[in-house]
Order: C-alpha cells, then structure tokens, then sequence
C-alpha cells in the first residue's frame, strides 16, 4: 500500500486557500465546500492532481494559488479536468469529465 501524507496536503490546501479537509477517501481529498479535489498520484509521492468543480468560477486563481504552496512544500500539482457531483441516497457519485 502506498503512503499517502495527508498532512502535507492539509497544510498545502490550507496554505493556499485557508480551508480546512472537509473528508479523505483512498486517494482523494475533499477541502471544505469541495471547489475542487486533490488526488495523490501514486507514481510520485511528491506530485498531486486536481480537478474543480464543474460550477467553480475561480480555477485559475486557485490553481495557482495551490502551485505556489506545493512548489513551496517541493511538490508538483498538475490540473486533471473537471468532475460534478450527484447526491444518490445517502451516498454522493462523483463523475469525473
């Protein structure tokens, strides 16, 4: 199993925008208010993925915002793609696009 530091992400997120994890599951973490999603990569402990919420009006902004924290913190960050977010039930479905 891979080691995934949540901590480094809590505190680039936290860094780069002032919020808080709101939830982590497996490889992604959700940020309070879930303007967008960090995914560990896998690969390269040090490099991360982000998508935004389909609705978010501040992309680039918070984009480089979140580059400029990971590259502080020696990390990469690079932009996947959008993804939208269905309540079914008591459970929540992310489509990713």
């Amino acid at each position: 199993m891979e080691y995934r530091d949540l901590e480094k992400v809590r505190s680039i997120i936290d860094d780069a925008t002032g919020l808080e994890i709101a939830y982590a599951y497996d490889d992604l973490v959700f940020p309070d208010y879930t303007a967008f999603i960090i995914q560990f990569d896998d690969k390269k402990s040090t490099n991360f993925f982000i998508y935004f919420h389909e609705d978010c009006d501040e992309k680039e902004t918070l984009f480089e915002n979140i580059s400029k924290a990971c590259a502080e913190k020696k990390c990469t960050l690079t932009q996947k793609g959008d993804f939208k977010m269905e309540q079914k039930g008591e459970e929540v479905a992310l489509q990713f696009i």
